[in-house]
């Protein structure tokens, strides 16, 4: 079995093991911060959606609901702890406060919609509620723009898990090089990640 034949093996079966439940948590620890990554889980939600496992009804409502409420979490840290909150505290659930910079920055452009907008960012999506806590966003439309966006963004991944199950014999024929650009990526990423983290430890370094 190759890697992308184990891989999907075992995200559809870890994701038609928890069920609904399972896919609201994650789909809540991904909006409050913790690295689980929604392209980690919501294809393979689709995948067992085509397998019959679970309905779209059901997939769909679960990992929305989930993004608002870890979104809550989010805003709710942001709204009642702040930035003396993140200072002391952010370390210990993986925050990075350059990130959460950058975020803010970005919420302060675009202002309310960015929400929606975020949605589709990678790293802006799991931070973008505490920027939106700090400035005391109205709940109804920070509330509002979360179900749109993020039911948009779980129903697109879902649906591509979908596709790409009912797709799996063409995806097989060209597993090999398939399995090539896993690995290319999976290497490249670690490389960014490690790169990116040195490099600000050399800029902390520097400026102290």
């Amino acid at each position: 079995m190759g890697i992308t034949e184990s891989i999907a093996a075992f995200g559809s079966h870890v994701i038609g093991s928890i069920g609904y439940v399972g896919v609201f948590l994650l789909m809540t620890a991904e909006s409050m911060i913790l690295p689980v990554p929604s392209e980690a889980v919501m294809p393979f939600a689709g995948f067992v959606i085509a397998e019959g496992t679970l309905g779209w009804l059901g997939v769909i409502l679960s990992a929305t609901l989930g993004s608002v409420a870890g979104s809550l979490v989010g805003y709710a840290i942001g709204k009642y702890g702040g930035r003396p909150f993140l200072a002391r505290f952010g370390k210990f659930i993986l925050l990075d406060s350059q990130d959460l910079s950058a975020t803010d920055r970005f919420f302060q452009r675009r202002g309310s919609l960015t929400i929606v907008v975020s949605r589709f960012i990678p790293i802006i999506r799991h931070l973008i509620s505490i920027p939106a806590g700090m400035a005391s966003m109205r709940l109804a439309p920070f509330l509002l723009f979360t179900v749109v966006g993020a039911g948009l963004w779980n129903t697109f991944l879902a649906w591509c898990g979908f596709q790409l199950q009912k797709n799996w014999g063409t995806v097989m024929r060209y597993s090999r090089w398939i399995d090539i650009g896993v690995v290319v990526l999976l290497a490249a990423l670690i490389v960014l990640y490690v790169g990116r983290h040195v490099a600000r430890r050399h800029r902390a370094a520097k400026s102290s």
